[in-house]
């Protein structure tokens, strides 16, 4: 914990002193966990938390009158911020650039806590090359309408099956709202557009399989209870939430990594809370902690996508 100081109203981290306040603030009404919670949760989760978010930029999704307040996404860093937290200019594709912020310390992730960020949101591609992400993502909900987490396990293990045919080993986390993401880490030789096509060409061989459990289709309309491989994240300027984030839903949820054999056992996408995560920490290590060791070049792996395609029947949606 942060070394306080008499007042109880600033705490020193790293030889940083910073005000806190308002630590009584509701933030999720209907369970009662305060700003205070949000930040002494941000501060004992840092040292598992940080080494995920300090390479790349950020987008923080803020509530400061709580969620039921008018929440919104900040992606350019204002000048009140303290210098000592890192800004990465961040072009713009119709022209200039905004400063997004980086989370490289605990104490960038207490200060963002106090001004009551809930969610950090992690962009594809670390801060010094941002033309080429560093992970392809596949997010997977279940249908419209339907809260039915046993779809988006086996989704998840899908995929995770059709990976190991390509000599891919994916990651797999919850997303703390409705579903997963399942994560293969890159070794950044590949741009967005080439990441995201075989991302695309993946999900077509797992809905040329199951053509009644899965769709591309981006319009709803189109699914028809189908479960959407969702590979549209894999885009220049595209976040995905960070892992171990408390989402903005009532509850508090986190997005928490897992082990496969995790998501076999049943585990669901709002299983971990703000309440619960610290104690899954307490008791297992993080199951991301070696993920930057074990990256891919999908050029490697592209004539054995293109051969799985070419051995499976066009799904009608092709036509």
């Amino acid at each position: 914990m942060p070394e306080e100081d008499a007042n109880g109203k600033t705490v020193t981290i790293d030889g940083h002193r910073l005000a806190i306040s308002h630590r009584d603030k509701v933030l999720f009404p209907g369970t009662d966990q305060t700003k205070g919670d949000l930040i002494d949760y941000y501060d004992r989760v840092a040292a598992t938390l940080v080494p995920h978010l300090a390479d790349h930029p950020v987008s923080l999704q803020r509530f400061p009158d709580g969620l039921d307040g008018e929440g919104f996404y900040q992606k350019d860093a204002p000048a009140y911020f303290p210098d000592w937290i890192p800004r990465v200019p961040f072009p713009k594709r119709e022209g200039g650039h905004f400063l997004a912020p980086r989370i490289d310390s605990r104490a960038a992730l207490v200060y963002l806590a106090n001004q009551a960020m809930i969610t950090p949101h992690r962009y594809l591609s670390p801060a010094d090359d941002l033309e080429h992400p560093d992970r392809m993502i596949f997010d997977l909900d279940p249908p419209e309408g339907r809260e039915e987490d046993a779809e988006v396990r086996r989704a998840a293990l899908d995929l995770r099956d059709l990976l190991a045919e390509l000599s891919l080993t994916p990651w797999v986390q919850t997303t703390g709202s409705r579903g997963f993401h399942v994560v293969v880490p890159l070794a950044g030789d590949e741009d967005f557009d080439a990441v995201r096509s075989f991302a695309r060409d993946v999900a077509r061989v797992l809905v040329r399989r199951h053509p009644a459990r899965y769709t591309l289709a981006q319009r709803k309309a189109q699914r028809r209870g189908r479960l959407f491989l969702d590979v549209l994240r894999n885009a220049y300027g595209a976040t995905a939430v960070a892992p171990y984030a408390v989402r903005a839903r009532a509850g508090a949820p986190v997005a928490t990594p897992l082990s496969w054999s995790e998501v076999e056992g049943g585990a669901a996408p709002r299983d971990w809370t703000m309440r619960n995560l610290l104690r899954r920490l307490g008791q297992k290590a993080d199951p991301w902690r070696d993920q930057g060791k074990h990256r891919y070049r999908l050029d490697a792996h592209r004539q054995s996508l293109t051969a799985l395609l070419d051995r499976e029947a066009p799904a009608g949606e092709e036509d």
